[in-house]
């Protein structure tokens, strides 16, 4: 099973079908506060609903077009991260991530992008990396910003996010402006 460690607290572990049940638990505690930014979490009703999108992402892993990954905190499953459509023709991705409202304020989502995008760029070899957040989703923004990515723009209306449309920021980061 793919993992990543991060540091001493945190791992970042490829999801199985087993973990459905501690995933949707995860997304449903916390369906208030992440209803707000992601336009997916009303879909999910069940821990079956996750199983069937787990298969589909081991899918994903094994074709190598993506990879979503739980973020482990002290063995706790807090949240997810993930490489969205790597482009291979143009080696690119993008990530995405959201963490459980309980353990935001420790450094735990900027540690486990830090660690992925490591790894995209020094194993995987891609060249861009792109990050889109809520306009208004300041927390999501800090992450790309703490970082150093570049932003580069507004993709207006980019997203319909509970029977609304709302902006987008993108940011990116190329391999050569990496310099961790």
């Amino acid at each position: 099973m793919f993992t990543l460690r991060v540091d001493h607290d945190i791992e970042l572990q490829l999801l199985q079908p087993h973990h459905a049940e501690e995933l949707f638990y995860l997304v449903d505690s916390n369906r208030q506060h992440l209803r707000k930014w992601l336009p997916w979490v009303d879909s999910i009703s069940s821990p079956e609903h996750y199983k069937q999108i787990i298969h589909h992402w081991l899918q994903q892993f094994a074709e190598y077009s993506s990879l979503n990954l739980g973020i482990r905190y002290k063995n706790i499953l807090v949240g997810c991260i993930s490489l969205n459509h790597i482009d291979w023709f143009n080696y690119q991705t993008s990530i995405g991530y959201f963490l459980g409202e309980g353990f935001q304020g420790n450094g735990i989502m900027v540690r486990s992008t830090f660690a992925l995008i490591h790894y995209t760029f020094h194993e995987l070899k891609l060249h861009r990396i792109e990050i889109s957040c809520g306009e208004h989703n300041w927390k999501s923004r800090a992450i790309p910003e703490k970082i150093g990515f570049i932003r580069e723009g507004i993709l207006r209306e980019g997203e319909r996010l509970n029977n609304r449309f709302h902006n987008l920021i993108v940011y990116s980061m190329l391999a050569h402006e990496w310099k961790k």
